[in-house]
């Protein structure tokens, strides 16, 4: 379960507004996390706290295909992000890194920011305590899921590696 503060954002935040270009030259998950979101909102690194939510509207994540994106949200202590759809490069990179996302057309429009959340992913449910509703979403496939648990593919492929007593 996850538990959270809503950060809002609208549509069509790509992965430069996410981490703008001038920060890859790192792959430093610390110094992303520094500069997440800092050109969609300057503030936001030093206002966002671990377990927070980010909620957003149509094709978040669109833009140049960067693994940085994603990983800065997650380095940031963002618990998931919320969208009404996301890029699809976006979406695959998120679960490749291990950052849950779920798509929910009419929570991305409904929650506000400052919400607090409560989601359990196994049950594809997103209750926004402060409004009291509940939105259900599909429940993360348990392939996906798994990649999740693990912290994304490279780790769940060390894990697959290692059940299988295949030496590295």
């Amino acid at each position: 379960m996850i538990k959270g503060k809503v950060w809002k954002f609208g549509d069509n935040i790509d992965t430069d507004a996410i981490i703008p270009a001038r920060y890859l030259n790192t792959s430093d998950p610390k110094e992303l996390a520094a500069h997440v979101m800092e050109d969609a909102d300057k503030d936001f690194p030093k206002k966002v706290s671990a377990g927070d939510i980010i909620v957003a509207g149509k094709n978040f994540g669109c833009g140049s295909s960067r693994e940085h994106a994603p990983l800065a949200i997650k380095s940031a202590g963002i618990a998931c992000v919320i969208a009404k759809d996301f890029a699809r490069i976006f979406y695959r990179n998120a679960f490749n890194i291990g950052l849950l996302i779920f798509e929910s057309e009419e929570a991305s429009k409904e929650i506000e920011q400052g919400d607090e959340l409560e989601i359990i992913p196994e049950k594809g449910l997103i209750r926004n305590l402060t409004k009291n509703k509940e939105y259900a979403v599909r429940p993360i496939p348990d392939f996906m899921q798994e990649l999740i648990n693990a912290g994304g593919l490279m780790n769940y492929a060390k894990k697959f590696i290692n059940k299988k007593g295949v030496k590295k």
